[in-house]
C-alpha cells in the first residue's frame, strides 16, 4: 500500500538525516573538546616564551577537553544504536510519534552544566 508510512522512503531519509544530525553534534563536540585541550598547552607555552619559565597549570582545560571529546563519542555511539532502533520500530510498524527523546534532553542538560561550569571559572579566573 502506497500510503503506508513503512513503504514511505521519506520516512527512511528523515531517520537518515536525524542520525548525520546527531553525527555532526559529537563531532562538534570532539573538535571543541580537542581545541579546549590544546589551547590548555598553548597557553602555558605562551607564559613559558614571555617568563622563561614554565607555567603553572591545572590541568583543567586538558580534562575538561577530554570530557567533551569523550562526550561526543558517546553521543556518535548512542546516535547509531538509537538510529538502528527506529529503522527497526519504523519497519516493524511500532515506531511512536510524539515520543520526547530521552537522550537529546540528556545531552541538553549536560551541555548546559558544562556551559554554567564554563561561565563561574571565566567570571572565577577574571
Amino acid at each position: 500500500m502506497a500510503n503506508d508510512p513503512v513503504d514511505d522512503p521519506r520516512i527512511y531519509f528523515a531517520a537518515e538525516r536525524t542520525l548525520l544530525a546527531w553525527l555532526r553534534t559529537g563531532l562538534g563536540l570532539m573538535g571543541v573538546g580537542f581545541a579546549v585541550a590544546r589551547f590548555g598547552l598553548f597557553l602555558r607555552e605562551m607564559q613559558a616564551v614571555q617568563s622563561n619559565a614554565m607555567g603553572h597549570t591545572t590541568g583543567l582545560s586538558v580534562w575538561s577537553g577530554v570530557a567533551l571529546v569523550a562526550l561526543g563519542v558517546i553521543v556518535n555511539v548512542s546516535a547509531a544504536l538509537r538510529h538502528v532502533q527506529v529503522v527497526r520500530q519504523l519497519s516493524a510498524g511500532t515506531w511512536q510519534p510524539g515520543k520526547v527523546s530521552a537522550s537529546a534532553v540528556a545531552l541538553a542538560l549536560v551541555l548546559a552544566a558544562i556551559g554554567v561550569g564554563m561561565a563561574v571559572y571565566l567570571v572565577m579566573m577574571r
